[in-house]
C-alpha cells in the first residue's frame, strides 16, 4: 500500500530526461539531472556528456536512513558531484525532519563500472556505509542466507519504509532487484530495462525472470525501472552503442507485463549463444561473445563495465563517440536495432508482447 508521501508523486512517463547535446558548442547540460518523484524519493540521471551510459540512480529515504542505489559511471567529484548532490538533498529533507543520527547506505544493483564509479566520493562520509561489490559482500550486509540466495528475498527497512531485495543473477552474479512498496517500483538495474539486455548466464537469467514474474503477481508493481534507456520511441529501434545524444527516447518505465514478455522471449531462444534479437522495447544479447576474449579496456575515460558485443571498439566503450564496426562485422545503422551479430551469431527483429 502506498503511503501518504506518494499522493503527489510525478508521472514518470511524462518526465523529460536530459539526453545529451548535439555538439560541444551546444549549451552545457547539467552533470546530474535531479528529479523529485515525491517527498522521499529521487531519481538522478548522469549526463551523457560525461559518459554515454547515462545511468539512472535512485535515492530512497526512510525515517532512519536513506538508500542510494548505484553511484554512476564517473568518479571525479568535480565532473560528477554526486556526493554534493546527495548531501544537498538529504540536508533539505533533514531540515524538515530533523534527526541527528540519520545514516546513508550506498548499495548497487550490480557492480559493473557504470554503477559503482563514484563509490569513492562516499568513502569518508560520516554515518555512511558503502556496500561491497561481490556476492559475499552483498549477502553479508543485507543478511542473505543459503536459503534466501539466490532464490529468496530479504527485507531491508529504511525506517517506516521496508524494501524487499531479491537476488537477480543472469546479467551479473551479484545483481539484485529492489522492490519499494511505498512507490510500487521494482528497481531492476541492468536485468530489465528499455534497451540492451546483456545476459551472461542464460539459465540464471531465466530463473531470475521466473521469480520476478511470480513476485509481481503477489505484490504491487507500479513501474519496472532499470538503470538505462537505450530504445528510441520507435519500436525495435535502439541507439547505437556509445551514442552521446539520444533524442526521442522511449520513457524509462516498463511494466510487470514486460517481465513475462522478456522471460518468454529469452526462453524462446533456446539458450542459443551469441544471439542478438530485437523486440519492441528491448534487445536481447544472449551470452554475447561466448568463448571469446572480452574487448580491452580503454586507456582513457572511466570504465563502464558493461559487456560489449564484439562489433564495438574500446573507443566506444570509453564514451568518446558512437560505436564503430570492428573487423568483418559491419552494417549497423544509426539508431537501428538491426545490428550485425557477433561471429557465428544471429540477429532478428521480433515483436514483443505489446504492454503499454
Amino acid at each position: 500500500m502506498a503511503d501518504d508521501t506518494t499522493r503527489t508523486a510525478t508521472d514518470l512517463y511524462a518526465v523529460a530526461w536530459n539526453h545529451g547535446t548535439p555538439s560541444r558548442r551546444s549549451a552545457p547540460e547539467a552533470p546530474i539531472q535531479v528529479h523529485r518523484h515525491d517527498q522521499r524519493t529521487w531519481i538522478l540521471r548522469q549526463s551523457k556528456t560525461l559518459n554515454y551510459e547515462a545511468p539512472f540512480l535512485f535515492l530512497l529515504l526512510g525515517t532512519e536512513r536513506a538508500l542510494l542505489l548505484d553511484t554512476g559511471a564517473v568518479g571525479d567529484p568535480e565532473a560528477f558531484p554526486l556526493r554534493a548532490t546527495v548531501d544537498s538533498l538529504l540536508a533539505e529533507h533533514l531540515a524538515a525532519h530533523p534527526r541527528e543520527d540519520y545514516r546513508l547506505v550506498v548499495a548497487h544493483t550490480h557492480p559493473h563500472g557504470d554503477h559503482v564509479a563514484a563509490d569513492g566520493q562516499f568513502a569518508d562520509r560520516p554515518a555512511t556505509v558503502v556496500v561491497g561489490h561481490g556476492v559475499e559482500a552483498v549477502r553479508e550486509f543485507f543478511g542473505f542466507t543459503d536459503d534466501t540466495w539466490p532464490t529468496g528475498s530479504v527485507v531491508f527497512d529504511l525506517g517506516g519504509r521496508p524494501l524487499e531485495l531479491l537476488p537477480s543473477p543472469g546479467h551479473h552474479e551479484a545483481s539484485v532487484t529492489v522492490h519499494d512498496p511505498a512507490t510500487g517500483w521494482l528497481l531492476t538495474g541492468d536485468t530489465v530495462l528499455p534497451g540492451r539486455l546483456y545476459i551472461s548466464d542464460a539459465a540464471a537469467y531465466l530463473a531470475t525472470l521466473d521469480r520476478l514474474v511470480d513476485f509481481a503477481k503477489t505484490h504491487e508493481v507500479s513501474h519496472v525501472l532499470g538503470c538505462h534507456v537505450e530504445m528510441t520511441d520507435r519500436p525495435r529501434r535502439d541507439y547505437p552503442l556509445g551514442a552521446v545524444q539520444q533524442p526521442r527516447e522511449r520513457p524509462l518505465p516498463l511494466t510487470a507485463a514486460h517481465l513475462s514478455g522478456i522471460r518468454d522471449a529469452v526462453a524462446a531462444l533456446g539458450g542459443k549463444k551469441d544471439t542478438i534479437r530485437a523486440y519492441d522495447d528491448f534487445v536481447v544479447y544472449l551470452e554475447p561473445g561466448h568463448g571469446q576474449a572480452p574487448p580491452p579496456r580503454p586507456r582513457t575515460g572511466p570504465p563502464t563495465g558493461r559487456p560489449l558485443p564484439p562489433t564495438v571498439t574500446p573507443a566506444a566503450q570509453s564514451g568518446r563517440g558512437p560505436a564503430r564496426s570492428a573487423g568483418p562485422f559491419r552494417g549497423r545503422r544509426t539508431g537501428d536495432a538491426a545490428v550485425t551479430a557477433a561471429a557465428g551469431g544471429e540477429h532478428r527483429r521480433d515483436t514483443c508482447l505489446e504492454t503499454k
